[in-house]
């Protein structure tokens, strides 16, 4: 899922580098905005939950701020290239004994201490990455970008080597 995740944010990006910046930063009706409010979004939680499971640093603000963690095209690029990779390296880590254990963290959504399987976290991780791509990939192909495939079954088999 790492590697989806990598394909995934790369094959996106490469969609909205066709617009121009006011496409990307135009409010679409989404949650958090339009296509670069949704794509901070994600960075935001993605280092979220990698400060929970991997020791990150978490990042600055709350759900409701989430969407302007990067406001900059280019700076957004680089830094999602760099998580990836470090997503991709903590990945390669993982083994039965670390995603067997509990996870615990404070909640600011929910307001309150929570504890899940860690193997929970990791999936719902993964998961709301892919959530939040497929309202990415709506919003590009509205704004008449062409994202490519999104089948996991065709992802190339040399992404992330």
């Amino acid at each position: 899922m790492a590697r989806y995740n990598m394909w995934q944010n790369a094959s996106l990006m490469a969609a909205a580098d066709t617009l121009d910046d006011a496409a990307r930063l135009a409010d679409r009706g989404a949650f958090f905005g339009g296509i670069m409010g949704t794509f901070s979004h994600l960075l935001w939680a993605d280092r979220l939950w990698m400060s929970r499971v991997d020791g990150w640093d978490a990042p600055e603000g709350g759900i409701a701020e989430s969407a302007a963690l990067c406001t900059d095209w280019a700076a957004f690029e680089d830094a999602r290239d760099a998580a990836d990779r470090r997503i991709l390296g903590w990945a390669g880590r993982l083994d039965i004994e670390a995603l067997s254990g509990e996870l615990t963290w404070h909640s600011r959504a929910a307001g309150r201490e929570v504890s899940l399987p860690t193997w929970q976290c990791v999936a719902h991780f993964f998961n709301h990455q892919t959530h939040h791509r497929g309202q990415i990939h709506a919003m590009l192909t509205a704004a008449g970008a062409r994202p490519g495939d999104t089948d996991l079954v065709f992802m190339p088999e040399d992404v992330g080597l």
